[in-house]
């Protein structure tokens, strides 16, 4: 039986597509009126004292070891171990949707939901998969495609993982790509995940691709097929080519239609250089969309989220914000980092220009942290092995065919002797 708030969030997004795309999980999830919601109530009315908190209070303040403070000094203890929203920092969630818009103009003016923040961009797509996927409800993506998105998408939640071949004829495959869609269409329904700039293969479309793509889910929607784009934007910003789109595909889907729903996963892990933090962000955008209705929405995610985590960290939320409030600064600081990755990237494009090989071959690659070969004569795995125990060299191998190369992790000295090294023991293998 379906819990009554959970019905009420239901009938609120009732004949949306949002409404219409939900899951088993989505339908029945709900943000209960229970210990956070009648703590938030206390937090505004609880003037004499506010018995509602798990946290040891001393003159107001949440207490902290200051075997813990010393370390971070210029936070107070509410800034590093009091518990953080459900949904997030309030402040680091409106800042995060200014800058969306101040790093994809188009938005301005766009009716799209506040971010919500999530641990990270992997908790950001299992989410996404608890609300939307499930037996009965496949995602497409591209081949290859990371790892763990066929282990969200079908070992947790039991849902078809269908794969376009990425690229043809050494271009992004939209002809592969629209096949695909169309056939997972006659459903009704189509839920597809585009990550730029992609994981292994370190590929964005170029800005005519991308208007190829967008045409395409326009077509979708206006023969009534309800379509959920997952823009996973982990990478964003990293282009290093300029004919690249610059706007995430987000900017693009967010008002395109009633009929279809964006959802933009990112946040600074890769882009502000903060792998650890865990901390990402996950936002709505839909035509026609009610405030009422985008609040329904962004209530089933934090059920999904209040149901796993809690909530997320407070300490990187913290530093965020605060980093974030001096934005000159941190574009000046990124802009360092960016000028080494793209240094990287042109030593590794000049290296695989320059170089052939009948057993391995680079796909299309532009951007992002990594690249990834075809391998085509020669087992990936084995390749993996055979580099890793007799040169020293560590490289991931996505399936068979595809090995990848993160030439974001590789110093400038290192890059040619990488390189030189794959193609020696790709060729080696395929003697042998």
């Amino acid at each position: 039986m379906i819990n009554a708030l959970a019905q009420e969030l239901n009938e609120t997004l009732k004949g949306t597509t949002p409404g219409v795309l939900l899951s088993d999980v989505g339908t029945r999830l709900y943000f209960p009126k229970g210990i956070i919601a009648q703590s938030g109530e206390a937090k505004k009315l609880g003037k004499t004292a506010n018995g509602t908190i798990g946290m040891t209070v001393i003159d107001g303040t949440p207490v902290m070891l200051p075997s813990v403070k010393k370390y971070i000094p210029d936070l107070s203890s509410r800034e590093l171990v009091a518990y953080a929203p459900t949904a997030g920092n309030p402040d680091l969630r409106e800042l995060w949707k200014q800058a969306l818009i101040k790093k994809n103009p188009s938005l301005e003016g766009k009716s799209f939901s506040l971010p919500v923040v999530v641990p990270g961009l992997t908790a950001g797509i299992s989410y996404l998969a608890d609300l939307f996927l499930d037996e009965t409800k496949p995602l497409v993506a591209a081949d290859p495609s990371w790892d763990n998105y066929v282990l969200i998408a079908n070992a947790r939640r039991n849902a078809e993982f269908v794969q376009f071949p990425m690229f043809a004829d050494g271009k992004f495959n939209i002809p592969g790509l629209e096949k695909v869609l169309r056939e997972q269409a006659k459903s009704g329904s189509v839920r597809v995940l585009l990550n730029f700039p992609q994981n292994p293969s370190g590929y964005s479309p170029t800005s005519a691709e991308t208007a190829q793509i967008v045409s395409i889910i326009k077509s979708l929607a206006d023969a009534g097929t309800k379509v959920m784009v997952w823009c996973d934007d982990a990478y964003f910003g990293l282009n290093y080519e300029k004919d690249i789109e610059s706007q995430s595909l987000f900017a693009h889907l967010c008002d395109l239609s009633p009929n279809v729903l964006a959802a933009k996963i990112d946040g600074p892990t890769k882009e502000d250089f903060a792998w650890g933090f865990r901390c990402g962000f996950i936002t709505f955008g839909c035509k026609g969309l009610t405030e009422e209705q985008y609040d329904a929405l962004v209530k089933k995610l934090m059920a999904a989220i209040r149901s796993s985590v809690s909530c997320s960290s407070t300490p990187p939320q913290s530093l965020l914000l605060k980093a974030f409030q001096n934005p000159a600064q941190v574009e000046k600081e990124k802009a360092e980092f960016r000028a080494v990755l793209e240094k990287r990237y042109a030593l590794v494009k000049k290296f695989t220009t320059t170089h052939t090989s009948e057993n391995i071959t680079p796909l299309p690659f532009n951007s992002g942290y990594f690249m990834a070969f075809d391998t085509k004569k020669v087992n990936a795995e084995t390749l993996r092995q055979k580099l890793l125990k007799e040169r020293g060299i560590g490289t991931i191998s996505i399936d068979s065919r595809t090995l990848r190369v993160a030439f974001s992790s590789l110093e400038e000295d290192k890059i040619d002797i990488v390189y030189q090294a794959i193609y020696e023991t790709a060729d080696e293998l395929a003697r042998n």
